[in-house]
């Protein structure tokens, strides 16, 4: 008989860094492996290893933490096949759930059991395939849809996918792929300033975003 739990890169407590929920205490459960590799990819570590661990064993990890919200991450966490009834079990516990996917695997088991916060790939991923688009009609209006935005191309390819009207979730968010103002970087063309100021211009009806824990405690600090 195979095994029937989870591969869990990392388990941790920390303030909730991205999405209309930063801020808040946070349990993160980094499930291992992912079938992309984007070209900023902050958790490459994911993709291999990890434990193995019981529905059971990830709940009574978690505990200690005495939150509310629990996020499920990776890596990609719905290329596990247990990761449904994983989040199944956490609601059920009384947590309220979050998945961040990139939405190139289908969300229809997950889909009322927890908050989608699906991040779309542009352009500057490397990973700009489309596979998001089969999952849109899933989302519910309390879910929410991210872009990581690398290049100025990136702004102009989200602000189009917005503009069509094709996004019906509340929350949609754009983030800075260089968090910190004047700071060195991969991607120098996007600093946080800089797009905002192009979200002004624009009027886009969309959130700005940062990596809150990389501002709080460094690029090392665990969050997601």
């Amino acid at each position: 008989m195979g095994f029937e739990g989870l591969l869990v890169s990392e388990i941790f407590h920390s303030i909730q860094g991205e999405s209309s929920l930063a801020g808040l205490r946070f349990a993160f459960i980094r499930l291992t492996g992912c079938n992309l590799r984007c070209t900023y990819c902050d958790s490459t570590y994911a993709f291999k290893g990890g434990r193995r661990m019981s529905i059971r064993e990830v709940l009574e990890e978690i505990r200690p933490y005495s939150v509310r919200h629990v996020l499920l991450t990776g890596g990609e966490p719905l290329l596990q096949r247990q990761s449904a009834t994983l989040a199944e079990a956490l609601s059920e516990a009384g947590y309220s759930v979050s998945i961040e996917t990139h939405g190139e695997v289908s969300i229809a088991p997950v889909a009322d059991r927890a908050r989608i916060i699906m991040d779309i790939k542009t352009p500057a991923s490397g990973m700009c395939r489309g596979g998001y688009e089969r999952n849109l009609a899933l989302l519910k209006d309390t879910d929410e849809i991210k872009f990581v935005i690398a290049a100025p191309e990136d702004y102009a390819w989200a602000r189009e996918i917005v503009r069509s009207g094709s996004l019906k979730t509340r929350e949609i968010l754009f983030s800075a792929a260089q968090p910190v103002r004047g700071a060195p970087g991969i991607y120098p063309g996007v600093s946080l300033d800089w797009l905002a100021e192009k979200i002004l211009e624009d009027r886009l009806p969309v959130r700005l975003q940062t990596q809150l824990h990389k501002l709080i405690w460094g690029a090392d600090r665990k969050g997601v």
